[in-house]
């Protein structure tokens, strides 16, 4: 056999015993009457000792060895001389009796270690090197070892894994499909699937009332860090339940998950939070809770004073940052380039200052103290603290708010990885409209059922209906989301009226659904997590990358397999395909 033993197995009472162990050469130290190579695979590293009495062939070997060898070791365990206590195997070393070089290694590109000297494309190009770093594995391990929890809760709540198509037809709603051209259908195409809703719909129409899967999904859309064109969801879908049902089961498991993986124990319910309350004192439908820093409306405060970028302005919202009465002028100028990027897009940014001694403000021209001291405390701010107000269009203002909000927790260290501040997020808006094609679009897809109490407003106030709908939120991020589907074919057919399409037009994209529904529908509702995002936030990573064996990068391309890339004039042929050169 290759090995006996691991290389991070190996303990003091393992001394005397004579093993083998495989894998690869971290690092040689070669101290002339002694060799120590580093020995490494991926549960460990296990230091092995080439001694002067050591035969020829063993010695002539080890001086062959450089980074990256694959190498067996045959030798005895002793007990090191001069221990390591930062590994596990710290406490032993192993005296080669013979090396095998199982396969030689050119010198990689990066160091192969805990911190890289490679950068972020190297990385990704030699991504199979990359995979032996420690954070990586770790990384790994611990996707693993949630892929595991989530089945093992989901299975002992009586759902059904069960794997639906790649394959599938293209819908309009959304983000772009990923499409595949037929050979056997000339013309046709195939799309991949954003995600499995309607076929999970369906599985509730054929009685398989508990469903599960964690799966692959596919959207081609603009990229950011935390984004993939591919990417992994844990996608459930229940009958015969109401949104409360829903919430509880997943709840359930977000604190199993908390437990079980990371140890961490939470015994009160998780906070409920409509979405206007969330954009309102947070500016984002994903807010932060790991602090406080909570958004106040001042516009009634600040409007009619002669300062005309307020008076002009149609809400006005600040916050309190606690303990940044001190930050100087370099500072505050910073934050105002800072809200006044591209990425943000306020024009600039007012503040206030509050200390023992009085109150200043950057509008003190326009205003007396008392009123800039009322606004001050409408946003909770005390002697200390540093009050930042933005205002413009509502939702506009507090997004930017927002995005400033974070900027100061992050230069406060308020942000902590290891800190989770869980939440659900209800009463999202149904639709929302968009100005350049004039037509409301599905918040979240066109089969959310609307609040029953808010049908009524459908046809004659779309913007007023509040969906059936709820988001699991952790530190920032929106973990995952779902709602309560629709059943009845009638509302149904009134929600596509909603959105724009034709009777004709429905029937043409979903009419497998609604015929299906026609057979017994049973209410039904679900939702779906980002596993790799999931996976980052227990990693205490912000990035979804490190959790993906073999990432894209931002512009969607596989740098290590030079994809996606051309294909051969035959296979084209074959599919009926032309190419048109972009403009």
């Amino acid at each position: 056999m290759y090995r006996t033993h691991t290389c991070g197995e190996l303990r003091a009472a393992n001394v005397n015993e004579t093993v083998t162990l495989a894998g690869w050469v971290q690092k040689v130290r070669n101290l002339g009457a002694m060799t120590f190579i580093d020995l490494r695979d991926r549960y460990g590293i296990t230091q092995i000792v080439v001694e002067e009495h050591s035969d020829e062939a063993t010695k002539a070997a080890a001086a062959k060895l450089g980074r990256e060898y694959v190498l067996q070791v045959t030798g005895k365990v002793i007990e090191r001389e001069s221990k390591n206590p930062k590994i596990p195997t710290g406490d032993i070393e192993v005296a080669a009796t013979a090396l095998t070089i199982l396969n030689e290694a050119q010198t990689p590109p990066f160091t192969i270690e805990e911190v890289s000297d490679g950068g972020d494309d190297l990385r990704m190009k030699y991504r199979y090197l990359d995979l032996r770093r420690p954070p990586l594995q770790r990384a790994m391990i611990l996707r693993h070892k949630m892929a595991q929890s989530i089945r093992r809760f989901l299975d002992s709540e009586g759902f059904l894994e069960i794997e639906t198509p790649y394959l599938v037809g293209s819908t309009p709603e959304g983000a772009r499909d990923f499409v595949v051209p037929s050979r056997m259908n000339p013309n046709q195409f195939y799309a991949l699937p954003q995600s499995p809703q309607t076929l999970k719909q369906l599985l509730m129409v054929a009685g398989y009332d508990k469903y599960f899967q964690i799966v692959r999904c596919f959207r081609d859309e603009d990229l950011r860090a935390d984004r993939q064109p591919e990417f992994t969801q844990i996608d459930c879908e229940m009958s015969f339940v109401e949104q409360e049902d829903v919430i509880n089961v997943f709840e359930r498991w977000a604190k199993y998950m908390f437990k079980d993986v990371l140890g961490i124990e939470f015994t009160e319910p998780f906070r409920r939070m409509p979405w206007i309350e969330a954009m309102e004192k947070y500016g984002s439908d994903k807010p932060d809770l790991r602090f406080g820093m909570e958004f106040a409306d001042i516009t009634d405060l600040a409007k009619g004073h002669g300062f005309s970028v307020f008076d002009d302005a149609e809400y006005i919202c600040g916050f309190a940052a606690t303990g940044c009465a001190t930050y100087t002028r370099k500072q505050i100028d910073a934050l105002t380039d800072y809200v006044k990027r591209p990425q943000v897009g306020a024009k600039g940014l007012i503040w206030i200052r509050v200390e023992e001694a009085g109150i200043k403000s950057s509008i003190d021209k326009f205003y007396s103290p008392e009123e800039v001291r009322a606004m001050a405390e409408k946003c909770g701010a005390k002697a200390g603290d540093m009050v930042f107000i933005l205002c413009g269009k509502k939702f506009k203002a507090l997004t930017q708010l927002c995005a400033l909000r974070l900027e100061v927790a992050q230069q406060l260290g308020l942000r902590d990885p290891k800190k989770f501040a869980p939440l659900w997020v209800v009463d999202f808006p149904m639709f929302e409209w968009d100005d350049e094609t004039e037509r409301f679009y599905a918040m979240h897809h066109p089969f959310t059922s609307p609040k029953p109490e808010d049908v009524e407003y459908l046809e004659s106030d779309p913007g007023r209906v509040r969906a059936n709908a709820y988001d699991f939120v952790c530190n920032g991020t929106e973990i995952g989301g779902g709602s309560i589907r629709i059943h009845d074919a009638q509302l149904q057919a009134t929600i596509f009226k909603c959105l724009g399409f034709t009777p004709e037009k429905a029937q043409e994209q979903f009419g497998f659904l609604m015929n299906a529904f026609k057979f017994g529908a049973p209410p039904h509702g679900g939702l779906a997590f980002g596993f790799d995002r999931l996976c980052s936030l227990f990693g205490g990573v912000e990035s979804i990358r490190d959790y993906i064996a073999f990432p894209k990068n931002n512009a969607g391309r596989d740098v290590m397999l030079d994809a996606p890339s051309t294909i051969d004039q035959s296979q084209l042929d074959e599919l009926f395909l032309s190419l048109v050169k972009p403009e």
